[in-house]
């Protein structure tokens, strides 16, 4: 086997000397926010929290500081959805640094950049699209938002319990996944947000319709990820979508699909929302994008795009670096890469035939798994329980996300091209975890 389709070889402690020489730099230069994280963990579970650090990755693995190699499972957050270092990626970005690194944005932008936004709009569920890149999915929801208020002049927001859209000021205010993520700059959001439940069974929608306002006078926009991944992979209910885009139609409000982890194939379609039956007003994505690299891009149709006008002198939305040459060469190979290596159809067979086989091993303690394509999550019976079986699974060579309101979710999405021996050796290690005392 090579690097890339690997199993795990973990022959040290996580971390050893070198990785814990690298986690004291951390701890002694970043935020201490996250170190305090680390530790109230160790609390909760009774074991070290510290992290592995990263110094290569190649397709499903990734190597630490100490020498270790690991199955990631989680692609880097969504990112690595066709691998991690893919070579082609590697190869269109040298080939772009060799000639341009750097343009003028929106004032004199680099024909990458302009080749990228015609094959995003070629890609949109709208006979003719309009584009806005960007770096992060937070930036591609800032971007949605902002549309959504000049396409319909209003700036309430409809979101969901569980929501989980980045934690820049605008999508930090509407997400739902977290109130403390919020507390601390509530006086700073937007303050017109209305947050409704997240049916997790067809028996709940018609609660959860009964939780929209009933009054859309304020409302501009209503914002849904097609699959809440970060509250633990939950899928909406046969239906749901379609009722929510109805009564935005019905309410002058527009539709905003947060594809940023669900786009591009992970769930085994190009869209997600579409998927289910319905097209959005607005759509972001980002994660997968880049094969790597920070890109993001938000996405509607002309008819919506156009309400911010033609530019008067100065643009009212735009960045330094949306639309860089590097991350526009990464983007547009990694789409030629989710076509021409029939990602999306190997996401959504190999995310099936996973999910079956993972519910047929009777796995001790896992209560449901949930899966759109290459997206699962395994729901266990604890609070707090995920981020000891993630601790143990490291252990073990595997990469794993804990996910879920209650931290009672193992969420599950790797590189599209993870090999058969990687998951299997993945599922023998976790009846192992959960099978110990």
């Amino acid at each position: 086997m090579t690097l890339g389709d690997a199993l795990p070889a973990v022959r040290s402690p996580i971390p050893a000397a070198a990785g814990q020489a690298w986690v004291e730099r951390l701890a002694a230069s970043e935020c201490p926010a996250l170190t305090t994280r680390r530790k109230r963990r160790e609390e909760q579970t009774g074991a070290s929290h510290d992290p592995i650090v990263w110094v290569e990755a190649q397709g499903a693995n990734v190597v630490d500081a100490d020498g270790n190699r690991y199955v990631d499972l989680t692609s880097g957050f969504g990112v690595a959805l066709v691998g991690h270092r893919h070579p082609k990626v590697v190869e269109a970005v040298k080939r772009q640094a060799d000639r341009l690194l750097h343009a003028l944005g929106d004032l004199h932008p680099s024909d990458v950049k302009i080749e990228l936004l015609e094959r995003l709009c070629e890609l949109a569920p709208w006979p003719q699209a309009r584009a806005m890149l960007s770096l992060s999915g937070a930036d591609a929801v800032t971007a949605a938002l902002k549309t959504a208020v000049m396409a319909t002049g209003k700036t309430g927001v409809i979101a969901f319990e569980g929501s989980y859209h980045g934690l820049t000021y605008g999508p930090l205010a509407v997400s739902g996944f977290a109130e403390r993520f919020r507390k601390p700059f509530e006086a700073q959001l937007q303050p017109d947000v209305h947050f409704a439940m997240w049916p997790e069974r067809e028996a709940d929608v018609e609660a959860a319709l009964r939780t929209l306002p009933a009054d859309w006078s304020r409302m501009g926009a209503l914002i849904v990820e097609p699959v809440q991944g970060r509250a633990g992979v939950r899928l909406p209910p046969p239906g749901f979508l379609e009722a929510l885009k109805r009564l935005c139609e019905e309410n002058d409000a527009l539709l905003i699909a947060d594809e940023i982890f669900t786009g591009l194939g992970r769930c085994g379609a190009w869209w997600r929302s579409v998927d289910e039956g319905i097209t959005p007003d607005v759509i972001c994505l980002g994660k997968a994008l880049g094969g790597g690299l920070p890109v993001s891009a938000c996405i509607a149709s002309e008819e919506v795009m156009g309400a911010w006008g033609a530019s008067d002198r100065e643009a009212i939305h735009t960045g330094t670096f949306y639309g860089d040459p590097l991350g526009s060469a990464a983007a547009l190979t990694t789409i030629d890469l989710i076509e021409g290596e029939h990602l999306i159809e190997r996401a959504a067979d190999r995310g099936n035939a996973w999910a079956t086989a993972l519910r047929a091993e009777g796995l001790p303690g896992v209560l449901e798994v949930r899966h759109a394509g290459m997206m699962l999550g395994l729901q266990l019976g604890a609070p707090m329980q995920a981020l000891t079986v993630t601790h143990a699974l490291l252990e073990r060579g595997y990469l794993v996300l804990p996910a879920g309101m209650r931290a009672d979710v193992l969420q599950l999405a790797p590189p599209v091209t993870v090999s058969e021996a990687q998951l299997e050796g993945f599922t023998a290690s976790l009846r192992d975890v959960l099978g110990q005392p």
